[in-house]
Formats: C-alpha cells, sequence, structure tokens
C-alpha cells in the first residue's frame, strides 16, 4: 500500500512555528480534508507533503515507488503545445516505463544468460504499464478534459489561448490525468463551474489513490472526504467524519474555551473603550496607564476562526414596492452574429432571492450588469420597480479600490455611523484580522481589494443586491457571515455563485440559462435539480388545454384558442414528446454501448494486443460521434 508520512515534523519561518510536531499518515483510500484559518500554513503543510519543502526536524517517509501529484492554489502557465499534447505530459510515467521495457528487451537480445532475471523484470514493468491506464490514455484524457468543462474544439488549440483560471483546470487536469498514488490539492475547485466542481465530485468519490485537499466549499468537502485534519497554532489534529461533523465536533469540544473567549472579548472591549474615551483627561489618565499596561500583560485566548460567532445586519434596505423590476424580450450580443441573451422575460419581485445557473459563457454575468446597470447596449425594456435602489458586486469592483489610506480608514468613511463600532469585528469576518486592518489600500491584493468592494456595498442602504461570485476570495467563516446577513437582508437578491452550499441556503428561485431559452424555476436550488432529474423540457412550454376557457399562458401574453386548434396543437405536442423519448432511448443504447466497448479496452487480452486495441478504440470513436449527432437532435427537439 502507498503511503506519505510524517513524524514529529516542525517547520519555522523566523520567529513564527508553522508547523509543531505534525504526524499524519497519507495512504492508498485517504479521503483527507485539510482546515484552518488563513494563514495557518495549510498551504506549506501541503508543499512539504508533496517534498517541496525541507522541515526543519522531523521524518517524512513515502512508500518506494509511490507517486504523488501536488497542485497549487494558483501560478501555473502552459505554452508551447496544444492542450492534447499538454495532457499527454501527464503520462510521463507510462513513457518512463514503456522506455525501461525496451532497455530490459534491448539488454535480453544482448545478455541471454541473463534472460530469467530480466525476463522477469519486464514482466513487472509491463505489469504496472497495463495497471497505470496507459493504453486507455487517450479516452482518459479526453474524459477528464471534457468534465472539467472543456469542448472537444478546445483539443488542438494552443494552451498559451485559455485565461488564467483555465490554466489552473489543465493543470488540474494533468494532476487527476496521472492517476497518482497520492493526490495533494490546493484549492481545486477555485476555477471550477458548478457542472466541473459535480464532476470532480464523482471524480474523487471514485477515486482509488489517497488525496488531500483544502477547499473552502463546504457542499464538496461534505461529499468526498473522510476525515478532517485541523492545523491551529502550529498543531495538527485528526477528526474522523465529513466537513459538518467535524464542525459540530469541534464546536463541542470547544464550548468552554469558547465561553472564555468570548467573555474576554468584552473585557478587552470594556478596557479599550474606557482607554479611547478618557486616555487624554488628566483625571482619568493614570487609570486608563494601568488598563492599558493590563491590556498589554493579557494572555490572548484563540479559538479557530470558523467557531468566531460574528454577525451583523445590513442597514434597513430602502422600502420598495411589491415589483423590483422586469425585463421584456431582452437580448444582448458582443459580436453582432450570436445572441448571449436571447427574448429573456423576467420579472423580479420583493425579497426573491434569485440565483442565475448555467454554463460558463451562457450570460450569467451579462445579464448581472444589465440588471445592475452597468451595461446598457442590448435591445428589449428593463423597467425598475419604484424605489428601486441597486447595489451591485463584481471581481471588477477591485478596480475602484485605491488610496493611500488604511483599510480601517476608508471603511470609517464610508460606513453608517451605527456600523463604525463594529467595523472590526466585519473587517475580521472578511479576513482583515489583527493588524491587516492598518494596510493600506494600494499594497492590497486584486483578493483583498475584492474583500473590501464586497464589505463596503453590504454596508450601503439599497434594496436589490446584484452579486456575481461574492464568495470568491472567501473562506468558509467568511461565507457563513455573508450568508447569514444575506438571508436575514430585507431586500431582493440576484446572484451568480458556484459554491452549492451557498446557493442552496441562499437562493428560492433559480434562472437557468443556457441550452436554449432561459427557464424560470419558483423555488429553491434543491427543487431545480428535482426539475432537472425528471427531465421537464416542456414544463412552462406544453401547449394544450390548460383550463375550461381553452386559454394558455406564457410570459406577458394570453391566447385564447378553438376547441379545433386546441387538438391540433396537443397531437403536435405528443408527436414531439414521443420523438424527444426514442432519441433519449437511442441515447440510453448508446451510452450502454460505449460503455461496453470501453470495458472490452480494459481487458489485458484486448489492450495488450495493439490490433485488437487499435479496432476497440475505433468503435469506440464511432459511438461517441453518433452520441454526438443524437444528443444534437435531442436538443432540437427540446427547443
Amino acid at each position: 500500500m502507498a503511503f506519505v508520512q510524517f513524524s514529529q515534523v516542525s517547520l519555522a519561518f523566523g520567529d513564527r512555528d508553522i508547523l509543531k510536531n505534525v504526524t499524519i499518515n497519507l495512504r492508498t483510500g485517504s479521503k483527507v480534508a485539510l482546515t484552518g484559518a488563513n494563514g495557518s500554513g495549510k498551504s506549506t503543510l501541503i508543499k512539504v507533503l508533496a517534498g517541496l519543502i525541507n522541515p526543519d526536524s522531523g521524518e517524512r517517509a513515502v512508500q518506494k515507488e509511490s507517486r504523488i501529484a501536488y497542485l497549487p492554489q494558483s501560478g501555473l502557465t502552459h505554452h508551447g503545445c496544444t492542450l492534447l499534447e499538454e495532457a499527454d505530459k501527464a503520462f510521463e510515467y507510462g513513457y518512463e516505463l514503456q522506455k525501461r521495457i525496451d532497455d530490459l528487451g534491448t539488454q535480453l537480445e544482448k545478455n541471454p544468460s541473463n534472460s530469467a532475471v530480466l525476463a522477469q523484470q519486464q514482466a513487472e514493468l509491463i505489469q504496472k504499464l497495463e495497471d497505470s491506464g496507459w493504453y486507455r490514455r487517450q479516452s482518459v484524457a479526453e474524459s477528464v478534459l471534457i468534465g472539467l468543462g472543456f469542448s472537444r474544439s478546445d483539443f488542438d488549440r494552443n494552451t498559451e489561448e485559455f485565461s488564467g483560471g483555465w490554466q489552473m483546470r489543465i493543470a488540474l487536469a494533468k494532476a487527476l490525468m496521472q492517476g497518482p498514488d497520492i493526490l495533494l490539492l490546493d484549492e481545486p475547485t477555485n476555477y471550477l463551474d458548478l457542472e466541473a466542481r459535480s464532476w470532480l465530485e464523482s471524480f474523487l468519490i471514485n477515486y482509488k489513490g489517497g488525496f488531500l485537499l483544502v477547499s473552502h466549499d463546504r457542499y464538496f468537502l461534505d461529499v468526498t472526504i473522510n476525515e478532517v485534519y485541523e492545523l491551529f497554532n502550529g498543531e495538527l489534529k485528526r477528526y474522523p467524519g465529513n466537513y459538518t461533523h467535524y464542525e459540530k465536533v469541534r464546536e463541542t469540544e470547544l464550548k468552554t474555551l469558547i465561553a472564555a473567549y468570548e467573555q474576554q472579548q468584552q473585557e478587552i472591549t470594556k478596557l479599550q473603550d474606557f482607554i479611547t474615551r478618557f486616555g487624554y483627561k488628566a483625571t482619568k489618565a493614570a487609570q486608563a496607564q494601568e488598563y492599558q499596561k493590563k491590556l498589554d500583560k493579557m494572555v490572548r485566548i484563540e479559538i479557530p476562526e470558523s467557531l468566531k460567532k460574528i454577525h451583523f445586519t445590513f442597514p434597513p434596505a430602502p422600502h420598495a414596492g411589491r415589483l423590483v423590476l422586469r425585463l421584456n424580450g431582452i437580448c444582448k450580443s458582443y459580436d453582432g452574429a450570436h445572441n448571449v441573451l436571447d427574448n429573456l422575460d423576467l420579472t423580479l419581485e420583493n425579497g426573491q432571492r434569485l440565483v442565475v445557473a448555467g454554463k460558463n459563457g451562457a450570460g450569467k454575468s451579462t445579464l448581472l450588469r444589465i440588471i445592475a446597470g452597468q451595461d446598457t447596449a442590448f435591445s428589449g425594456e428593463m423597467i425598475p420597480g419604484a424605489g428601486v435602489k441597486i447595489g451591485y458586486f463584481s471581481q471588477d469592483n477591485a478596480e475602484t479600490i485605491k488610496g493611500n489610506v488604511t483599510i480601517l480608514e476608508y471603511m470609517e468613511s464610508v460606513a453608517p455611523l451605527d456600523l463604525i463600532p463594529k467595523l472590526r469585528d466585519m473587517l475580521g469576518a472578511f479576513l482583515f484580522r489583527g493588524d491587516d486592518v492598518f494596510k493600506s489600500l494600494d499594497v492590497l491584493s486584486g483578493g483583498e481589494k475584492s474583500r473590501i468592494a464586497l464589505l463596503k456595498l453590504l454596508l450601503s442602504p439599497v434594496n436589490l443586491l446584484v452579486l456575481d461570485e461574492p464568495t470568491n476570495h472567501l473562506d468558509l467563516h467568511s461565507k457563513d457571515v455573508l450568508l447569514n446577513a444575506l438571508r436575514d437582508f430585507g431586500g431582493t437578491v440576484v446572484f451568480v455563485s458556484h459554491d452549492r452550499g451557498f446557493i442552496e441556503q441562499l437562493a428560492n428561485r433559480v434562472l437557468s440559462l443556457g441550452n436554449g431559452p432561459a427557464r424560470y424555476y419558483p423555488g429553491d436550488y434543491t427543487y431545480y435539480l428535482e426539475q432537472l432529474e425528471k427531465n421537464a423540457a416542456f414544463e412552462g412550454k406544453s401547449v394544450g388545454p390548460s383550463s375550461a376557457s381553452g386559454t394558455t399562458s406564457s410570459p406577458g401574453t394570453t391566447v385564447t384558442l378553438s376547441w379545433e386548434e386546441q387538438k391540433r396543437l396537443e397531437s403536435e405536442r405528443r408527436k414531439k414528446e414521443k420523438t424527444l423519448a426514442n432519441l433519449e432511448k437511442q441515447l440510453a443504447e448508446l451510452e450502454q454501448k460505449k460503455s461496453e466497448l470501453e470495458n472490452r479496452l480494459a481487458d489485458p487480452a484486448v489492450y495488450s494486443n495493439g490490433e485488437k486495441a487499435k479496432a476497440v478504440q475505433r468503435e469506440i470513436e464511432e459511438v461517441a460521434a453518433k452520441i454526438e449527432e443524437v444528443t444534437e437532435q435531442w436538443m432540437q427537439a427540446s427547443e
């Protein structure tokens, strides 16, 4: 069994202990989440596990020939070849084995006297090559790339054409395709949409090797891992179970400590208030100085950030009517030939929390910019309700955060007076803790500026919040604070997010874009998924006798039909449903055939025979092409 193991490992940067006598054992089958506050050293620990950083003391042991793949948070780029050529580099292990097999073959020819030993070595390497999936590498590469959101048309594109987020998807794909014994993934979901995250969830659930990952997506963690390691003050502790279970156990475990922490925080606040109010008054100066000495000597209680109970509320939302916004026939094109949004109708009512769902490129961010008034180059009409005040957030807001003032000074200048005393807690909830609040705006990273822009927006008196990926750059604790604030918000929210747990707990309406006309689902995200599972292709589209008066409605229209017309349309609908059912049956049969062929290709008797393997691969490609053709027919029939 493959493993990588730490024993009593310690590491310090200057006078700060990052790891203190850490012990961990990752093995085949491990499904581990690594958690801890931002800055606690999670990424450093992963690099030590990967062998990229040497610890100051302790032992790192790796089972002989165990293969480890490591994915950092960001910073990887690829160039000089096509996407498929880059993907093929993931199979370097197989190429090395093949070379060793060939070298042994050469030695056998030159040294027949030692043939038994050489033949045995060669047989062992051939078996390793077969076990590595070497002969299925093309289908594996295609499956992983498509699962992570690439299209077949991307395969022959040069890698330098892809943006930073897609560069990291390439890196993730390569790590997965290697099929290592141990996977080390640092924030693998950062650049993935919901569809790609769901695919990665399934991949990790079925992964035969072991993995350790860091993620700020609670749902993703809950469905993929079965043990949690928490890094806190340099020490590492193991908790069996999924992430939600860890949080419950940890909170119970630290109940006494949390009570002591909260009591100490109250005392600190009282002392600081006294010093601030009376520090410059002669009659109170001596007492203020004593209080300051007491503060300086106080041994501060620390608890994990995820267990600190920080809560804040928005300024009261200005009054608005029931109708917040109406969109009629919205069309938007960037090239004049293809519409990103096509004849979209939407009515938004007060109190709704609408998530806009769809794959990357479906027009989600475009729609949010139109609703927020940031994009006016569209056709159709947008009618805001009476008294509607819009607040808009996107990652572009970071560009407006600049100047040589500190974070705290900036937030004090934009916050309502009654919230100024709570600013330090709010900034802490958005990952600006301790002396971080005294950083100048000009030295902040893009992610830090985005968090400032989001907090600034949340302190504004608006009644319609339009939020494009508000959870980016936030940890789990910060997401919880934001989620609670949004659930208590008295206005309306329209948002885009790739965090399924966040969506499930906030959204009460879903608008789905892409794959034909936009579809509106009057329920939460679970309801939306249920409807997808039921393949409700005709929901809201079926035409037929819906009432005794013979009327059928669509947004903004009412049509009265004769009995003969109703009968004709009902007949047409039944024909279309029959066509759709036949296509679905064809797809199921083709998928079954493809699966059977792939199983044949996995048979050693086939893949060890070059001619047989090529023949089966050709059949797989033919069936895959037929699946694409029938899928296109199905999509047209659905529309």
